[in-house]
């Protein structure tokens, strides 16, 4: 997930960027129901709502979140929490391009038109749930903070904060306080879901209210450790056939089976693993089967952090957009999206 996380941890700095002073005010939580979008001809076929909710200390950080009804029986159905990785990937990102009922119009994008359109997604898990998707920790997204010093987070913190939002998100929806809860998550997401599962775990067990219908948790390509993750990754890659045996052995001999704790004079392994490096540089890597980018990748993050998507005419000067879908190139459009002031007014975004 090495290109989704870069491009993440764009959207967490592009958002702070356009914050250049904090401004302080009612910490009242806050949810507004949203029943069109801008790219969305007509009234959206399910129920939205956006919102913030106060929590730290005094309430200093004001965490964003997008939930979405179960479109069969929300009064029965799970309810999950979604947290994207990064760590500071919004949870746009499951929502448009992962798990959420729509998803980008890719074929149809034309940048002298501006704002992006959407399709539904035939796949979305709001179809048998519902779903909240938070951005965290402080500073992904529109979540930010109201203090300088309550910006400063950690994965244990950013659990307690999800596990203090969710408690106070249930209050607010009392009709949900029975449903049975999952949290979920992908990449970064694999160090942050279990500690949050914890912490939820251990307030079920000093009966602390409210009382949460905890049932389990999800989490897609996780990080874990990167000494496992780092072996594994070679590790795969041969066993679906990406390497040939003689790349592996030679690899698996020279580096004595590890291939990240690797001594700068070992020079067989290091070639070894350029080899390896050299003879995978063409697939690509979020999704072997698919083609790689041929074209820069228009990802904001691997162009610098100059250029202000917030501004639509600005959408206009990339003119090397591919005509074929790719899905790295394809992650341009939510920072198109997001940062339409059209879009932002019809999110109920706070001005800050």
């Amino acid at each position: 997930m090495a290109n989704l996380t870069t491009h993440c941890k764009f959207l967490q700095l592009m958002m702070m960027m356009m914050m250049p002073s904090v401004t302080v005010f009612s910490q009242v939580a806050s949810s507004t129901i949203v029943k069109s979008l801008p790219g969305y001809p007509g009234d959206l076929p399910f129920k939205l709502e956006t919102g913030y909710i106060g929590v730290g200390d005094l309430d200093q950080v004001q965490l964003f979140y997008y939930f979405i009804e179960s479109e069969a029986n929300p009064e029965r159905d799970p309810l999950m929490v979604w947290l994207n990785g990064g760590p500071g990937c919004s949870s746009l990102t499951g929502l448009v391009y992962q798990i959420g009922p729509l998803m980008f119009n890719y074929s149809a994008f034309n940048f002298e038109a501006g704002v992006p359109t959407f399709q539904p997604n035939p796949n979305s898990w709001t179809k048998v749930a519902s779903i909240i998707f938070l951005d965290s920790p402080v500073g992904t997204g529109f979540s930010y903070a109201t203090t300088t010093d309550a910006y400063y987070t950690n994965d244990t913190l950013q659990a307690a904060h999800i596990s203090e939002f969710l408690g106070k998100w249930l209050l607010e929806h009392p009709k949900f306080l029975r449903s049975p809860l999952y949290i979920a998550g992908d990449s970064y997401g694999g160090k942050i879901v279990p500690i949050v599962v914890q912490e939820i775990f251990n307030g079920v067990e000093v009966e602390l209210e409210p009382k949460m219908n905890l049932k389990g948790y999800i989490i897609g390509n996780p990080v874990t450790d990167n000494h496992f993750d780092g072996n594994a990754k070679i590790k795969y890659a041969y066993r679906v056939s990406l390497l040939s045996d003689e790349l592996y052995e030679n690899a698996k001999v020279n580096c004595n089976g590890d291939f990240v704790n690797v001594n700068a004079n070992n020079t067989g392994c290091i070639l070894a693993l350029q080899n390896i490096a050299n003879a995978v540089d063409s697939i690509h890597e979020e999704n072997i089967l698919e083609p790689t980018c041929n074209l820069e990748s228009p990802r904001p993050s691997k162009k610098g952090l100059t250029k202000n998507y917030r501004k639509e005419e600005s959408v206009a000067m990339d003119t090397n957009f591919p005509k074929r879908w790719c899905r790295s190139q394809n992650h341009i459009l939510s920072d198109i999206w997001a940062n339409s002031k059209r879009v932002q007014e019809a999110l109920h975004i706070r001005e800050w």
